[in-house]
């Protein structure tokens, strides 16, 4: 992996009401711009919208897709900066892209840094944009 390689997009996922409820369910953030259909139809966005960190955490989901593995074992090291320029409404469709920003060697292995990128389909500008950092080992 080189810095300045791109990957994705990956393919499109859809979040419905269920994959926010379940999130909900599973992190506890019931706020109802998420989880309450009715009253979010007269607020800011008109339906219900995902979590942030729902988005956030579909970024594995499209890294094992698209981006190649190297090395016998990654793991996700953490993140630096995070930002959710816009918001992703329920029936949504989203999809992620990656550049690799930085490639450093480490013991055993490599520390990549990557911007991903969440786009929404139809959207004018990203979702989610993340700098993400893995670290493979040989």
């Amino acid at each position: 992996m080189n810095v300045g390689d791109t990957f994705g997009p990956s393919s499109w996922v859809e979040i419905t009401q269920e994959k926010i409820d379940l999130f909900a369910e599973a992190t506890g953030d019931h706020q109802w711009i998420h989880v309450d259909p009715e009253r979010a139809k007269d607020g800011p966005f008109g339906s219900t919208i995902a979590h942030g960190y729902l988005t956030l955490s579909l970024i594995p989901m499209a890294s094992f897709e698209v981006v190649p593995s190297s090395g016998r074992m990654g793991i996700n090291y953490g993140t630096n900066r995070v930002r959710f320029p816009a918001p992703v409404p329920v029936g949504s469709r989203v999809r992620t892209r990656f550049e690799v920003a930085q490639v450093e060697e480490i013991q055993g292995g490599s520390q990549v840094t990557m911007t991903a990128t969440i786009e929404r389909e139809g959207g004018d500008k990203p979702v989610c944009v993340a700098e993400i950092i893995s670290r493979h080992y040989d």
